[in-house]
């Protein structure tokens, strides 16, 4: 860890890239639940891009098509738990 005047800690995060500019012959499609499953935490909520690592443009489309999945029933809204 590097160190400032004041004695901070300063700590430096390595940017994530975007997996979708990274392998152009990855595909968003909304009939696709595999891919889109691993973008959605288990509670069925979308993973925001900055825990992603998504870029702006492919985050929108990504956003898109787990919604367009959602209402065809190929992914959950939620989870079904009981309380």
């Amino acid at each position: 860890m590097a160190y400032n005047r004041n004695r901070r800690r300063v700590s430096y995060h390595r940017r994530k890239i975007c997996k979708f500019c990274a392998d152009s012959s990855l595909a968003i499609d909304y009939k696709d639940p595999r891919t889109l499953r691993t973008f959605t935490t288990e509670r069925g909520k979308i993973v925001p891009r900055r825990i992603s690592g998504n870029c702006a443009k492919h985050q929108r489309m990504l956003t898109t098509a787990i919604k367009r999945a959602r209402n065809i029933a190929l992914l959950p809204f939620t989870t079904s738990i009981l309380r």
